[in-house]
């Protein structure tokens, strides 16, 4: 379960911020997650409140926002989809090259104290 390594390199990154802004504690964590990123949310989540008692997250909320993939289908063209598929669900026809989707990062945090 890569989860609780992704949950500690974010713990550790959420502590710098939290440091470098003057912040004692989180509220809300928000991290944008690529649906090709292999990244169970359940588990990320999971990982992520079992680790963060005694740091500057605990008890923050950790919202997920799944970014779709991006492929390209050899019939018709571009498109994004919300789920894994490599049948386009336009013609049928075969996708192939992700252009996107693997992406993982903090995309904001909200302190409790400004």
């Amino acid at each position: 379960m890569h989860e609780v390594a992704i949950s500690e390199a974010l713990l550790e990154q959420l502590a710098s911020l939290a440091e470098q802004h003057g912040w004692s504690r989180l509220r809300r964590v928000w991290v944008r997650m690529g649906l090709l990123s292999g990244v169970v949310p359940e588990a990320l989540e999971f990982a992520f409140s079992a680790m963060s008692p005694g740091t500057s997250a605990e008890g923050a909320e950790l919202v997920l926002e799944t970014v779709p993939g991006h492929f390209d289908c050899a019939l018709c063209g571009a498109l994004e989809l919300d789920r894994v598929d490599f049948t386009c669900p336009k013609c049928g026809g075969p996708l192939q090259l992700v252009r996107a989707g693997r992406e993982l990062y903090v995309s904001g945090v909200e302190p409790m104290d400004p």
